[in-house]
């Protein structure tokens, strides 16, 4: 009799890292662009009414032979009225050979930490390689991930930190410089944040230009996680016109990513955008060529990144017997 495997937060927890997430997530944009992906479209479900919305991604890896579905939903009312978090998922891994759940799990540290992990694998290729101040506009769960991965990835020594919710500042700065061990400096205004610094992470849920192209220098690096539905916008779309635009899927990115504003404008077109993160992973395109180059990495978020993630928690989970079984058949 086939069972299903069941993992808690805290079981995920216990499996979860974030090097190995970056390897995990590398590999997911190296398939992606070598073909070895099926990903429908996302389909997005909001909720004004109480502040929420929620996406369901999905995809078949031919390398895992997983199908894997993800619930994610972000209610940013939550923390107050329902003392929830803001972000939730839950993940199915599905056997591609006969359509079995092999396992369900809480999918809500993965989306942080794949997310994360998107931004330091972007940072690998497109970060110059000695950047040391990041600018982090928001300071949420994202805004925490983004740093953690970059940590990984560059000698990082200061994070400056502006958000439009104020009051999660000071927490943001406490565990960060807990956790890593650097400088975090609280800005009272978005400018102050992000003048300056050597890569910029934009992670909030807003609908207007945040960040003004007078204020990014040459030889940025742009991380824009915030916008992934349509009508979301962190930065002035001046800035894709004098920039290195990568994305994880344009397809994606064009329709509900940031880079949906910029052509909504008429700056750029699809034309403009230089190239997938996996087909400069791959080499069949190139990353950063000077220092002088703002780059910016568009991320709306793939389910292949969620598949290969899960499958190495699933994996790890059965190697030692961490979670409980079911029947559900």
């Amino acid at each position: 009799m086939m069972k299903t495997l069941l993992l808690n937060q805290r079981e995920v927890k216990q499996l979860l890292n974030m090097p190995d997430t970056i390897v995990a997530v590398e590999e997911a944009y190296k398939d992606f662009n070598r073909k070895m992906a099926i990903q429908p479209p996302i389909v997005s479900i909001e909720v004004p009414e109480y502040n929420g919305e929620m996406d369901l991604k999905m995809g078949y890896s031919k390398s895992t032979e997983i199908i894997a579905v993800k619930t994610a939903v972000g209610y940013w009312d939550n923390p107050e009225r329902y003392h929830l978090p803001t972000l939730l998922a839950t993940i199915t891994l599905y056997d591609g050979k006969n359509g079995y759940p092999v396992c369900m799990m809480d999918g809500s540290l993965i989306t942080g930490y794949r997310t994360g992990a998107a931004g330091g694998v972007s940072a690998k290729v497109l970060a110059r390689k000695n950047s040391k101040t990041v600018g982090v506009i928001g300071a949420g769960n994202q805004a925490r991930m983004q740093v953690i991965a970059l940590k990984e990835i560059l000698p990082l020594e200061m994070v400056k930190v502006w958000s439009p919710v104020r009051k999660q500042q000071l927490k943001y700065k406490q565990e960060i410089e807990s956790m890593l061990g650097i400088q975090v400096l609280l800005c009272d205004e978005p400018k102050a944040a992000v003048e300056g610094t050597d890569v910029i992470v934009t992670a909030t849920p807003g609908k207007n230009p945040i960040v003004q192209d007078e204020w990014v220098s040459p030889g940025t690096h742009i991380i824009a996680i915030g916008a992934d539905m349509e009508g979301k916008q962190e930065l002035d779309p001046k800035i894709f016109s004098r920039a290195k635009i990568v994305v994880d899927n344009i397809q994606q990115c064009v329709l509900r990513g940031e880079t949906q504003n910029p052509i909504k404008e008429g700056i750029i077109t699809e034309k403009d955008i230089h190239a997938e993160i996996g087909e400069i992973l791959l080499g069949t395109k190139v990353g950063r060529e000077n220092n002088e180059e703002i780059t910016i990495f568009d991320s709306t978020g793939m389910s292949i990144q969620d598949n290969m993630t899960a499958c190495r928690i699933f994996k790890n989970a059965v190697q030692l017997g961490i979670g409980q079984k079911i029947e559900l058949i």
